[in-house]
C-alpha cells in the first residue's frame, strides 16, 4: 500500500508538470536576421514613459468637478498627439507588460517561475537595439532589460529594492525620485563632453519606469485620493521632463514620446487576470513621426468610454500592448525586435507613405522569418512521413505575397501593399500559434491516456481488495499472460524509440511511456473488471441509472465549481437536505440540526465577492471574538469532564487563546498604522512571525485525544489566518471547522444506523501513531458518499472565498502584518499558506473520520483517488475545450 501510495504521488506531479509542458512553453525562437526600414526615421530619440498600474478610465475620465486629473495628456490629446487604448495580455503583471512593450510579444510565462524578475529564454528588446538607451525606475524592471542587451550601451539608474514599500508615508517618492534624477542628469550632461556628444547620437531611447501609482493603487485601491494624486505628481512630471528635453535638444523637433502604463487595476487593487479593469491602458504619443489630432464627427465603439470621457470628437485608435514595439522602432530606425509580434499602426505615423509601406513590409518580413525559424525546428525533430506543414502559408505562398508586396511599393501602390503585408502578418501569426501547439494534442492525448489508466487501476484495487464482489466467484486465478507482458513492453519500446528519432525532450518520454505500465497493471486485473461486471448486470437497472445519475451530477457540480463559485453553494444546500432522505434525521436531530445550520452558513461564503474586494476590519476582530468565545466553552467543558486536567495541557490551551488574542491585536494595529501612513511596526512584523512559528509547532504539543488535538490546530491555524485576513474570510475557516466537527459526529452515527458496532466514543477517540489494524472493516458504498464529502469540501476550502485559479483574487493586504515591502516570492508563500490551511483543517477532519468510522485511511484514499480522478478527466475536457476555443 505505500508503494500504491507513493507511486500516486509520483503520477500525480507527473500530470501537474505536464501542463506547463502542454500550456506553459516558450513562445521564443531564435536565428532570425535584424529587420528595419531602409529610410531614414522620423525621430532621433525617444522617450517611453510607463506609468506602472494606471488605468486608462482614471487618467482620461474627468474629475467631479469637470476637470482633467492630467492636464498636460488631456492637452497632448487635443493639440499635439495621437492616442488610444492599448489592450494587454493576461497576466496583467508588470514584467510581461514591459515585455510586451519593449520587445513586443507576449510574455514567456514560464517566467513566472521567477518571480516575473529572470529571462527563463533570452529576447531581443528595442533597448538592445538602440544605440544608447538611459532608463530611471525600479530594479524589478530595468535590470531585465540591461542583462538581455548585448554591449555596454544600456544605462540603468535605479533606488534600492527595500523603497518598494505598500506602508510607507508616501510613495509617490518612487516617481518625484525618477523625476530629480533625470533632472539632475541633464544637468550634468553639460559638464560632460563624453555623454554629451552620447545625447546628441541618433537611435537613443530614455525609459522612464513609474512605480507610484501602482504601488498607491496597491496599498490604497484605485479609487483613493492618494492613487488619484499620485496621477496628477506623474502628469505635472512628465510636463517638466518634456520641456527639460526639449530645451536641452534646442527644440529641434526630432524627439518622439509615448506615454502608456504595463497593466491596469482592478477595484479592489490586484491585478493579473483578465479583467478590463487590468487589460485596458492608456496610450498617448506624440512628437516627431507622430500625427496629429484629428478631429472626427463620429466614432464606433463597442464601449461608451468616448462620452464618458469626453472625447468623442478627437479620434481615438486602439492597438495592441505588442504593438508599441515595432511603432518605437520605426520612429527611430533601430531594427524591430527579433521576437516581436506586434503589428506597426500604420495610422499612427505622420510620415509619407512610402515610409509606410516600407516600415510594414518590414515588419511583415521580421514576422515571417520568426515563422520560417519556428516551421525548420519543428521540421528537423519530426519524422518526414510525420510532420504536417501549416497549410495556409506554404512557400510558394510566401513568395508570393513578398513578390507581390514589393511590386506594388515600386508601384507606389502603398495602400495595397500595406494591406497585402498585413494580410501576410495575420497568416504568419497563425503559423507562429500552429508549430507553438503542434505537440499539444499529441501531449494531451497521452496525458489522459495515463490518467484514465491510473483512475482505472485505483478503482479496480478498490474491487479488488476491500469489496466482497469477488469471493463468491470460485474460479482459478490466472496468471498474467505472457503475451500481456512481452506486448507491453514491445509497446515501451516502440514508443522509446519513436520518441528518441524525433529527439523529443526528457520529459516527452514521461508523458509517453508512463501509460504503458499503468494499462499493464489495469489489463492484469482482467478477472476482477469481469467479476465486476458480471455483478453489475445483477443490479436492478432501476438502481444503476439511479446511482449513476448522481454520480454524474456530483461530479460535474465539482467540475462547475471551478469556474462558478455559487454551484458549491448548491451542493452544500444539498448537503443541507441530505438528512432528511436519510434515518440520520429521526435517529439523531440535534446532529441533524447542527448539520444543517452549519452547511447552510458555509454555503453563504461562495456567494459574497471575492477576498479582498471589501476589506472589513471588524469582520476580522468578530472572528477572533467568537474564536475566544468558542475556546472559553471548549475549556470549560473539558475541565468539568476530566477528573484531573493537567497543567501543562490548560497551559497550553491558554497559550494558544493568547495567540489569538496577539493577532486581533496585531491585526487592528497593523491595519490602524498603515491607514494613518506610518508603516508596518516592527514590533506587529516580529510577533507575527512568531505566531506563524509557533502556530505549526503547539498542535504537536496538544493531548493525543481526537477533540483536543483537532480543536488544537484550529486554534493555532486560526491565530495565523486572522493575520492573513482582511474582511469576511476570518469567519470562513471557524465555519468549516464546526460543520468539520458535526461531520464526524455524523459519520459514527451513520456507521452505527448500518448496523457496526463501533467501539469508541468519538471524545474518547485517540490520534496514536500505531492503530490496530485489524479493528478496520471492509468498505461499503455509503464510503463512497463519504470520499464525496471529502472533495467537495476541499474544494470549498480552496474556492469558498475567492478563485485561486485567477491571480487578482490574491490581495497584497493579506499579508501586511508579516511585510510591506515588495517580496514576490515571501508574499506569495504566505498566501499560499492562507489558501491552505482550511484545506488542511479539512484533511485533519476526514482523519478524524477514518478513525472514527473504523476505516483505514489509505484504503479511503484509493476511493478518493478514484472520484478525483474522474473529476480531474472532467476538469482535463473543460479546461482542453476552453484552451482550443481561446
Amino acid at each position: 500500500m505505500l508503494l500504491f501510495f507513493i507511486l500516486g504521488l509520483f503520477v500525480h506531479f507527473v500530470f501537474f508538470g505536464s501542463i506547463f509542458d502542454i500550456y506553459f512553453t516558450s513562445p521564443l525562437v531564435h536565428g532570425m536576421t535584424p529587420q528595419f526600414t531602409p529610410l531614414p526615421p522620423p525621430a532621433k530619440r525617444l522617450v517611453l514613459f510607463v506609468a506602472d498600474g494606471l488605468r486608462a478610465d482614471t487618467l482620461y475620465e474627468l474629475d467631479e468637478n469637470g476637470n482633467s486629473r492630467a492636464p498636460f495628456i488631456r492637452n497632448i490629446i487635443m493639440h499635439e498627439g495621437s492616442w488610444g487604448l492599448s489592450h494587454t495580455r493576461v497576466p496583467t503583471e508588470s514584467r510581461p507588460g514591459h515585455v510586451a512593450l519593449i520587445a513586443g510579444f507576449y510574455e514567456d510565462v514560464s517566467a513566472v517561475a521567477k518571480g516575473w524578475k529572470e529571462n527563463p529564454v533570452e529576447f531581443d528588446s528595442l533597448i538592445n537595439e538602440s544605440k544608447y538607451t538611459w532608463s530611471w525606475g525600479s530594479p524589478d524592471i530595468l535590470t531585465m532589460f540591461a542583462k538581455g542587451a548585448y554591449g555596454d550601451h544600456v544605462f540603468t539608474y535605479t533606488y534600492d529594492a527595500d523603497s518598494e514599500d505598500f506602508g510607507a508615508h508616501d510613495v509617490t517618492k518612487l516617481d518625484t525620485w525618477v523625476f530629480d534624477k533625470v533632472k539632475e542628469f541633464f544637468h550634468a550632461a553639460r559638464n560632460n563632453q563624453s555623454l554629451f556628444s552620447k545625447l546628441n547620437e541618433e537611435k537613443i531611447v530614455f525609459f522612464l519606469h513609474l512605480l507610484g501609482i501602482d504601488t498607491n493603487g496597491h496599498a490604497h485601491r484605485p479609487s483613493s485620493r492618494e492613487y488619484k494624486d499620485n496621477i496628477k505628481l506623474v502628469d505635472a512630471g512628465m510636463k517638466e521632463m518634456v520641456s527639460i528635453l526639449e530645451h536641452f535638444y534646442g527644440n529641434d523637433g526630432k524627439t518622439a514620446f509615448i506615454f502608456t502604463s504595463d497593466h491596469g487595476m482592478t477595484d479592489w487593487g490586484s491585478h493579473g487576470a483578465g479583467h478590463p479593469s487590468e487589460t485596458l491602458t492608456p496610450f498617448v504619443t506624440w512628437g516627431a513621426g507622430i500625427k496629429y489630432p484629428q478631429k472626427v464627427s463620429a466614432q464606433k465603439f463597442d464601449d461608451a468610454f468616448l462620452k464618458e470621457w469626453r472625447l468623442e470628437s478627437w479620434k481615438r485608435q486602439d492597438i495592441h500592448q505588442a504593438d508599441i514595439a515595432p511603432l518605437m522602432a520605426s520612429l527611430i530606425g533601430v531594427p524591430f525586435p527579433l521576437n516581436s509580434v506586434g503589428i506597426l499602426p500604420v495610422d499612427y505615423l505622420n510620415n509619407t507613405d512610402l515610409f509606410k509601406a516600407e516600415s510594414m513590409f518590414t515588419n511583415a518580413i521580421q514576422i515571417l522569418e520568426q515563422f520560417k525559424v519556428k516551421m525548420t525546428q519543428k521540421k528537423e525533430v519530426t519524422l518526414p512521413f510525420l510532420f504536417i506543414p501549416f497549410k495556409l502559408l506554404p512557400e510558394s505562398k510566401q513568395l508570393n505575397i513578398v513578390r507581390k508586396a514589393r511590386s506594388y511599393i515600386k508601384q507606389r501602390k502603398y495602400d495595397e501593399a500595406v494591406s497585402l503585408c498585413k494580410e501576410l502578418i495575420h497568416l504568419a501569426l497563425k503559423g507562429l500559434s500552429y508549430y507553438h501547439t503542434y505537440d499539444r494534442f499529441f501531449l494531451a492525448i497521452n496525458v489522459v491516456l495515463g490518467f484514465l489508466g491510473w483512475t482505472s487501476y485505483a478503482f479496480l484495487l478498490i474491487i479488488k481488495s476491500h469489496f466482497n464482489l469477488t469471493r463468491g466467484v470460485n474460479k482459478e486465478v490466472k496468471k498474467p499472460s505472457h503475451l500481456l507482458s512481452c506486448s507491453c513492453i514491445a509497446i515501451g519500446v516502440f514508443v522509446a524509440f519513436f520518441l528518441l528519432l524525433q529527439d523529443c525532450p526528457w520529459t516527452y518520454y514521461i508523458y509517453c511511456l508512463l501509460p504503458v505500465p499503468i494499462w499493464y497493471a489495469v489489463l492484469r486485473e482482467f478477472q476482477v473488471i469481469q467479476d465486476f461486471v458480471t455483478l453489475l448486470l445483477t443490479v436492478p437497472p432501476s438502481y444503476f441509472v439511479g446511482y449513476l445519475l448522481v454520480f454524474i451530477l456530483g461530479i460535474e457540480i465539482l467540475v462547475l465549481s471551478f469556474f462558478y463559485r455559487y454551484m458549491l453553494t448548491a451542493g452544500l444546500l444539498a448537503f443541507a437536505g441530505w438528512p432528511f432522505i436519510t434515518q440520520l434525521w429521526t435517529r439523531a436531530k440535534s446532529i441533524s440540526l447542527s448539520w444543517i445550520f452549519f452547511s447552510l452558513l458555509l454555503a453563504a461564503f461562495p456567494l459574497m465577492p471575492v477576498v479582498g474586494r471589501k476589506p472589513d476590519i471588524f469582520l476580522v476582530m468578530g472572528a477572533g471574538l467568537l474564536v475566544l468565545l468558542l475556546s472559553l466553552c471548549v475549556l470549560t467543558s473539558l475541565i468539568k469532564r476530566k477528573d484531573s486536567f493537567i497543567n501543562e495541557e490548560l497551559l497550553l490551551h491558554l497559550f494558544q487563546m493568547l495567540s489569538v488574542v496577539l493577532s486581533m491585536c496585531v491585526t487592528y494595529s497593523t491595519h490602524s498604522s498603515l491607514r494613518k501612513k506610518q508603516g508596518l511596526p516592527l514590533l506587529n512584523q516580529i510577533i507575527s512571525w512568531l505566531i506563524l512559528a509557533f502556530s505549526l509547532v503547539l498542535p504537536l504539543l496538544s493531548p493525543t485525544s481526537l477533540f483536543e488535538r483537532l480543536f488544537s490546530i484550529l486554534l493555532s491555524l486560526m491565530s495565523t489566518y486572522i493575520l492573513l485576513s482582511t474582511g469576511y474570510e476570518a469567519l470562513f475557516p471557524l465555519v468549516l471547522s464546526c460543520l468539520m466537527f458535526v461531520w464526524i459526529q455524523v459519520e459514527q452515527e451513520t456507521l452505527q444506523q448500518r448496523g457496526i458496532s463501533c467501539k469508541q466514543k468519538v471524545t474518547s477517540v485517540r490520534f496514536t501513531c500505531s492503530t490496530d489494524i485489524t479493528q478496520f472493516r471492509q468498505l461499503y458504498l455509503d464510503d463512497v458518499r463519504r470520499a464525496f464529502f471529502l472533495v467537495f469540501f476541499l474544494v470549498t476550502a480552496f474556492f469558498g472565498t475567492g478563485n485561486i485559479a485567477s491571480v487578482n483574487s490574491f490581495d497584497l493586504a493579506s499579508v501586511y502584518c508579516f511585510l510591506t515591502v515588495f517580496s514576490p516570492f515571501m508574499m506569495g508563500a504566505l498566501m499560499m499558506w492562507k489558501i491552505l490551511i482550511p484545506f488542511v483543517l479539512v484533511m485533519c477532519a476526514f482523519e478524524a473520520v477514518q478513525l472514527t468510522t473504523q476505516l483505514s485511511s489509505k484504503r479511503d484514499f484509493n476511493v478518493e483517488q478514484g472520484r478525483a480522478g474522474v473529476v480531474w478527466n472532467e476538469k482535463w475536457r473543460v479546461c482542453t475545450c476552453a484552451v482550443t476555443v481561446s
